[in-house]
């Protein structure tokens, strides 16, 4: 197949259907350990996506799909209790330092122009957002006063910036919404974006704008190569809720809504759960790729229990392990100040940590090419008992160091939970010929 500059064509799937080779595609295969042509394939059958904006040109393409690396997106961003732009511009440094593949700015308070166009002049990691947060603010409207044009309008204006995939709500349509009703769920309506739609169609007696006028939002993706990221409006809040008609019902209209993007040429990923029981983790991925044709699936968490603010980190890192081994794709991070408020630069670290082990140990489950050879090398360093090597090998070196340091062993050569009786140094010495000893002499 040819190679040819991306510019020739409007949008990465485009010129996968056309077999042309892409230089975003040949750096995704490069990083990914793959061929440029098997990246193509699956580009253009919609199970790999490329989110990259003709605008953002400090962009690294990342690859999000079938037999890439799990990747984690990182949330961030203003609200009306906690406007320090430097800050979260802080917290998007953290997260890149710490291994976040995505930024995706949810700034839902004031003019947030300012702080995306640094965000993306400054990030090499995709860009993702939520225009309906931003509507509000962004044309100084209340959510009454908003029309359908509106909308459209700053869906245009992130694509114009260079955003590389947003988060359209575009399944909770008329239809949707007289299933929810119908069933009373315990925690209702939990994503924001969903809400602020079903509040304003309510309110106005209209259809959702994103479904209604669904083509003309395509059109503007398309010009940008503004990847789709369709939002389950309908996602369980709570496992009382999880797996529910509502949510299923959206599910399946995000499988049509799915096939007429990809014939406009627009990429396509699938958001899935949200709060959800582990048993029924595996079943909802199944049911994902083959209600949405394999497209690539983003999942935020699953918290797999309701139980645990302040740890919901370890309750979404959990079904995150779980989802992704089962075929999900992309991870959004969860924080400890998950439910409780907005993170800070250390709740953004541990949120990212906790996704990456999710992510890998999912990834050395799938089998995906190069995920294994890591842990090799740090069992390789733990026998040999090579210290800084291992710290090396650590997804936090700073940390894995801090916690050996705290206590400094007698012996540098093993750690100060078992000094001498350490149970590699005790085999090495044996089978080295030598002879143990636990006391001086």
């Amino acid at each position: 197949m040819g190679t040819e500059k991306s510019e020739k064509w409007s949008t990465q799937r485009d010129a996968a259907l056309n077999g042309v080779v892409t230089p975003q595609m040949q750096t995704v295969a490069a990083d990914e350990h793959q061929t440029a042509e098997s990246v193509r394939e699956r580009v253009a059958a919609g199970s790999i996506v490329i989110p990259a904006n003709k605008n953002h040109v400090s962009i690294h393409p990342a690859g999000v799909g079938a037999g890439l690396r799990t990747k984690i997106n990182v949330n961030l961003g203003i609200s009306g209790d906690s406007r320090e732009y430097e800050r979260e511009m802080r917290k998007t440094e953290t997260a890149l330092k710490f291994g976040a593949d995505s930024i995706m700015d949810l700034s839902n308070y004031g003019k947030t122009n300012t702080f995306r166009e640094k965000l993306i002049k400054r990030s090499p990691a995709m860009i993702g957002t939520v225009p309906m947060y931003d509507a509000v603010g962004c044309l100084e409207k209340d959510l009454l006063q908003l029309t359908a044009e509106d909308f459209l309008k700053v869906v245009r204006f992130h694509a114009e910036q260079g955003v590389d995939f947003m988060t359209i709500h575009a399944g909770i349509n008329r239809r949707a919404v007289s299933v929810f009703k119908e069933q009373k769920r315990t925690m209702n309506i939990v994503s924001r974006g969903g809400s602020l739609l079903f509040a304003w169609m309510e309110m106005t007696g209209n259809e959702n704008p994103f479904y209604e006028y669904y083509d003309e939002l395509l059109s503007i993706l398309h010009e940008y190569d503004v990847t789709i990221s369709l939002g389950d409006a309908l996602r369980p809040g709570c496992l009382a809720d999880s797996s529910d008609a509502g949510q299923l019902s959206e599910l399946i209209e995000l499988g049509s809504l799915t096939k007429r993007a990809w014939e406009k040429g627009i990429q396509v990923m699938i958001e899935g759960p949200g709060h959800m029981a582990m048993n029924e983790i595996t079943a909802n991925v199944i049911l994902e790729k083959r209600l949405c044709h394999n497209a690539p699936f983003y999942v935020l968490g699953p918290l797999v229990t309701d139980i645990a603010p302040g740890y919901d980190h370890i309750t979404s890192a959990i079904g995150g392990a779980v989802a992704a081994a089962a075929g999900a794709d992309f991870l959004c991070y969860v924080t400890p100040a998950e439910h409780l408020g907005l993170p800070d630069e250390n709740d953004v670290k541990e949120g990212v940590i906790a996704s990456r082990i999710a992510a890998h140990a999912a990834d050395i489950a799938k089998g995906v090419s190069g995920a294994r050879t890591w842990d090799n090398e740090m069992a390789q360093a733990r026998r040999e008992m090579d210290w800084d090597k291992m710290f090396r090998c650590a997804l936090d070196p700073e940390k894995a160091q801090a916690y050996y340091e705290r206590i400094p062993p007698a012996d540098r050569h093993t750690c100060s939970m078992c000094g001498r009786m350490c149970a590699v140094r005790t085999t090495n010495m044996i089978l080295a010929g030598k002879r143990v000893t636990m006391i001086d002499e």
